[in-house]
């Protein structure tokens, strides 16, 4: 089992930046895909970004690609979600997500495809 923790989110500018951190238990973090996903009241969670088990392997939400990078530290457990040029659209409770290396059945990009969840920071951008 793996427990998450989200932290690094708060009230930032419109054009400014943020860096969301996701520390994970356990000793077996580098076998897992971890994603970032985000949420507005009354909307389904949505995928902002993924990255593989060993780091080699990015994906991205054609809203945040060339602004976020997502990046793992296998030695310390945590997984991280650069946020650059944020716009007041980014507004959301955001979510990491820890799934299996390797899935036939979900992609990246899919909810279901992870099967832990941290309890969610929130990133408020003013315009």
């Amino acid at each position: 089992q793996v427990q998450l923790v989200e932290s690094g989110g708060g009230l930032v500018q419109a054009g400014g930046s943020l860096r969301l951190s996701c520390a994970a238990s356990g000793r077996t973090f580098s076998s897992y895909a971890m994603g970032w996903f985000r949420q507005v009241p009354g909307k389904e969670r949505e995928f902002v970004a993924a990255i593989s088990y060993s780091g080699a392997s990015t994906y991205y939400a054609d809203s945040v690609k060339g602004r976020f990078t997502i990046s793992r530290d296998n030695a310390k457990n945590t997984v991280y979600l650069q946020m650059n040029s944020q716009k007041p659209e980014d507004t959301a409770v955001y979510y990491c997500g820890a799934g299996p290396k390797n899935s036939n059945t979900y992609s990246y990009t899919g909810v279901r495809r992870y099967d832990y969840w941290g309890q969610g920071t929130q990133v408020t951008v003013s315009s």
